[in-house]
């Protein structure tokens, strides 16, 4: 199955070769062993097992598959830190002439500078440091943990340890004191060694709350990321809410109740909205996002999206502090626009509060004047009803009318009451313009009566026949048939002539003399728009 160059196969070599394999899928055969002896899954598509026709491998193998093309001289070792080879009892010529090692120069030499170097002095040898070369793989390159001893992290925790001793030192020390103190002063007043004694107490539990503080809100400990440049620590975050308070979605099991989106884990309305307020932890969203912060934050959005639209470059998400700083600078000029507004108004029509006291009359809004009112409260005597003004002109009377127009209506039609005109701009006729309307509009009523009861039916027009100079055929007109025989010859000649312009002459001879019959034949030739065969005459 995992072969690379494969022979040329017969057909029933081939038949036997997927019948193994399916048996092999199945579980019925043994599966296919590689050149190290372990089995090769036969579920391995075939585009995988098969090994490159240049590799030339005889046996089935998923080598290929592996990482085969890797360097042996990478390695992911580490310097020997510290390591010695050689120390030496004199100086050697080329070695580092401050401490005399062979291994480096004076110019890297990482000792304290002697004040006579080791090439004169020939003592105190410094041992040569032992020199690695290797090269590192990708891997290796990039693994900042590469060389690093975890032995030596039980340093740090014993530092820790330590100092954790030390303050549960100084904790028994400091009570142990506090009971001798109080022990010693026995004497005293009673009450007041009392509340000695609470606040001792109370100091003692506050200290050991915060020495095992980690260890009992372990259960509201939220381990969240520190935004460094390499991944960063974990920084510990507590959670606010306790084990003991009743989740909102519980509060309220009614299921015509606020509801509780739990993609969101958010619930707008509240779900006890007919409970005491002052027993209620959770009101709902809607009353957190319309108060406190939140609103002067929604506040601050939305000045971002009229300012952006108006042409500020600034976005809330992309530049928080520029956009809050904008709105703080929009508030106070907008706070000082309307100081100068208030000023200026003020200083044209003054202020009334500044200004002596009012009159005890108009505060209290006496007056000589009666009033009547009725049991509804409408003004019967005393003060008229004020109509409010509009803003368009009215009771304007033009071309000595005695109403406005639009007063009067009739047929559908507006009009002057006060002479019944129709005509917007007329000029007024009054009364004696009122009765010639209805005498012209009973005269025009008669005159139509009249007519419908003198019309009488249309007579039917007969149709005549034309002759050739415009009057009417007479019944007894005969033709020659002679005549009418040549006329058609000659209206045919006429027509070829028309159709054919190298037949037709310059000279055009007309004459005012028509026969009847030259009539009847151009009657006879002459096309008819409306006959459906005039293409086939």
């Amino acid at each position: 199955m995992a072969t690379a160059s494969v022979a040329f196969k017969s057909r029933e070599d081939h038949r036997k070769k997927i019948e193994l394999e399916e048996a092999r899928k199945a579980g019925l055969a043994p599966a296919e062993l590689d050149e190290d002896g372990k089995e090769i899954n036969p579920h391995i598509p075939q585009y995988m097992s098969s090994a490159p026709w240049y590799l030339n491998s005889e046996k089935p193998s998923l080598k290929h598959q592996r990482n085969w093309k890797s360097d042996p001289n990478y390695t992911k070792s580490w310097y020997d830190r510290g390591a010695k080879i050689y120390q030496a009892e004199k100086y050697r010529k080329g070695a580092c002439q401050n401490c005399g090692a062979m291994t480096h120069t004076a110019k890297a030499c990482m000792d304290r500078p002697r004040k006579i170097g080791a090439n004169y002095t020939n003592k105190n040898i410094a041992p040569d440091e032992k020199i690695e070369s290797f090269e590192l793989d990708y891997d290796g390159k990039r693994d900042r943990w590469n060389g690093y001893d975890p032995s030596t992290y039980h340093r740090v925790i014993e530092q820790y340890e330590a100092k954790e001793d030390a303050r549960k030192k100084y904790l028994k020390e400091q009570q142990i004191k506090k009971l001798e103190e109080k022990n010693n002063n026995q004497e005293g007043d009673d009450a007041a060694t009392s509340d000695g004694e609470e606040e001792d107490d109370d100091d003692l539990r506050v200290d050991e709350a915060k020495v095992d503080e980690s260890r009992q809100m372990d259960f509201a400990k939220v381990e969240k990321r520190v935004r460094t440049t390499g991944g960063g620590s974990t920084g510990t975050v507590r959670n606010l809410r306790i084990r003991e308070d009743t989740a909102k979605y519980l509060l309220n099991l009614d299921i015509n109740s606020a509801h509780y989106d739990p993609k969101t884990r958010s619930m707008r309305e509240d779900p006890l909205p007919d409970a005491d307020p002052s027993d209620k932890f959770y009101l709902g969203d809607n009353q957190y996002r319309n108060s406190g912060q939140a609103l002067e934050f929604k506040q601050m959005n939305i000045h971002s999206w009229e300012a952006f639209d108006k042409g500020q470059d600034m976005h809330m998400q992309a530049a928080p502090s520029q956009a809050e700083l904008l709105y703080k600078n929009f508030k106070v000029a907008k706070d000082k626009l309307k100081t100068q507004t208030k000023d200026t108004i003020m200083e044209k029509y003054g202020n009334a509060s500044t200004e002596d006291e009012i009159p005890m009359e108009l505060l209290l809004g006496q007056s000589e004047r009666q009033v009547e009112y009725d049991r509804a409260g409408r003004i019967i005597k005393g003060q008229e009803v004020i109509l409010p003004k509009s803003k368009y002109e009215e009771d304007i009377l033009a071309n000595n009318h005695t109403s406005v127009w639009g007063s009067w209506w009739k047929d559908h039609q507006w009009g002057y009451r006060c002479c019944q005109q129709t005509i917007r701009n007329s000029y007024c006729t009054g009364s004696a313009g009122i009765e010639a309307a209805e005498a012209s509009l009973d005269l025009m009523k008669t005159n139509i009566a009249r007519k419908e009861a003198c019309e009488e039916s249309p007579k039917k027009v007969e149709e005549k026949r034309m002759a050739a100079w415009g009057t009417d055929v007479p019944e007894d007109l005969e033709l020659n048939e002679e005549a009418l025989a040549n006329a058609l010859k000659k209206e045919d000649e006429r027509k070829r002539e028309e159709k054919d312009e190298r037949k037709r002459k310059f000279n055009v001879k007309y004459t005012n003399d028509v026969t009847p019959e030259e009539m009847e034949a151009y009657r006879m030739k002459r096309v008819h728009h409306e006959d459906p065969m005039k293409d086939f005459l």
